[in-house]
């Protein structure tokens, strides 16, 4: 039996940087799972929407489906916006939602990977105290996710790890920095829990002036792919079964 084609679901934006990041994630996963068809769908801003690709692959007879929503918490998209596109999709097709992306070790992974591509070494570890950005939400689930996440990568040996949101929620960035200037820290870094450029990232990117080291998005990284290939086959593995294969 085909394996079911891996659905990406993008947000999208405006800003033509989220598409072209999101392209760059689809070929690195392709590139790690050769064989598996993977293919992408926008909510908005972008094409093709997720209607349109879950139409198309309809009318080549694709039955097997595993959509996998590009969001590394659970907030309003993906306990909403999804289901309810996907809830419209051919009914011959076999759809399973997979998870969101976070919370994942792997993406701390990421983060330390952009840390230290922004400059960072394992010796500023004990003295540098990080900002975990992201873009925020007004679902308490997913600020709990991120104070959570930040709660943990504290552990690792950071001198200070703050949550900072650019929307929705507090602190803002720039709070966050300033915070972790008056703790002691000797270094501040801001690390932006984001997948892909646009304008909340631009927001942190601007709240962060005040720090020491600003780290890229996680964009295409090696690590954020190997999270969609896990979530990936955490979401197939009971629809194959529910077939008998």
């Amino acid at each position: 039996m085909r394996r079911p084609v891996l659905l990406v679901v993008a947000h999208g934006s405006r800003d033509p940087r989220h598409a072209a990041t999101v392209h760059d994630l689809v070929r690195r996963v392709r590139a790690q799972r050769p064989g598996l068809r993977v293919e992408t769908g926008f909510l908005d801003f972008n094409v093709p929407s997720v209607g349109a690709v879950l139409r198309s692959l309809d009318a080549e007879g694709v039955r097997d489906v595993v959509a996998l929503p590009l969001l590394l918490t659970r907030a309003f998209h993906a306990k909403a916006d999804i289901p309810a596109v996907l809830a419209e999709a051919p009914p011959r097709l076999r759809i399973r939602q997979a998870d969101v992306l976070g919370p994942s070790p792997l993406l701390l992974a990421a983060l330390e990977r952009r840390l230290h591509e922004a400059g960072l070494t394992p010796a500023d570890r004990s003295s540098t105290g990080v900002v975990l950005a992201s873009a925020g939400s007004s679902d308490p689930e997913a600020i709990a996710v991120i104070a959570d996440v930040a709660r943990e990568w504290r552990h690792t040996g950071w001198c200070a790890v703050r949550p900072a949101f650019a929307s929705a929620s507090l602190p803002r960035t720039e709070d966050a920095v300033r915070e972790l200037r008056e703790l002691g820290c000797a270094r501040v870094a801001v690390a932006p829990y984001v997948l892909a450029p646009g304008r909340l990232p631009d927001r942190i990117a601007r709240g962060a002036a005040g720090a020491d080291v600003l780290a890229d998005v996680l964009g295409p990284s090696p690590e954020v792919a190997q999270v969609l290939l896990t979530r990936y086959d955490a979401a197939r593995t009971p629809l194959l079964t529910a077939l008998g294969a």
